[in-house]
């Protein structure tokens, strides 16, 4: 079995939590699942769940290069320098990334909801909207990536894993593809 689940803001990647943090239990009533991948607490859209061992390792092992779009809202104007920056490849503390494709966007996609909270907002800086794909999974990896070339992450929205899109889930909602082994 595979859930697509469309993973709120402020949720945690796991089923438990000793400090009562909102968990996937909040939102998903299947059992023996866990999830193929992570997203961090502050980011949110697709996740992907599933209670087969190999099709998660083929999801999260970097060998096979399954590609993750990211919408990203970043603080800040991005250059030219750095959007070719992230095209290249960065440098960060655990080694250089993998070139990753990226797209200025002309803001927010009319589909995207609203953030609860909302991103802060601060009239003298600008914010803008990129798409960007790698097909890498480190830790915090887009954070740290545009952070990399000045351009802080206040928003971080998965929208693809491989060939699995978040299409209209809403923040909550999940989707099962498959049967259960």
């Amino acid at each position: 079995m595979l859930i697509l689940f469309n993973k709120p803001y402020g949720v945690l990647c796991q089923f438990t939590d000793r400090q009562g943090r909102a968990t996937l239990a909040d939102h998903i009533a299947h059992k023996d699942v866990y999830a193929a991948g992570r997203l961090d607490r502050d980011s949110e859209g697709l996740l992907l769940l599933t209670d087969d061992g190999a099709l998660a390792h083929r999801i999260t092992d970097p060998r096979h290069e399954q590609s993750k779009t990211y919408l990203v809202q970043v603080e800040g104007q991005p250059s030219a320098a750095a959007l070719a920056a992230l095209r290249q490849g960065v440098m960060l503390g655990d080694g250089p990334t993998l070139p990753a494709t990226v797209e200025l966007l002309e803001g927010a996609p009319d589909w995207l909801w609203p953030r609860d909270p909302p991103v802060r907002f601060r009239k003298s800086v600008p914010d803008h909207w990129l798409q960007l794909t790698i097909h890498e999974g480190r830790n915090r990896q887009v954070r740290r990536m545009t952070a990399s070339v000045g351009l802080p992450t206040l928003r971080l929205v998965r929208i693809r894993v491989g060939d699995h899109v978040l299409g209209g889930l809403q923040p909550g909602e999940h989707r099962v593809i498959g049967e259960s082994r």
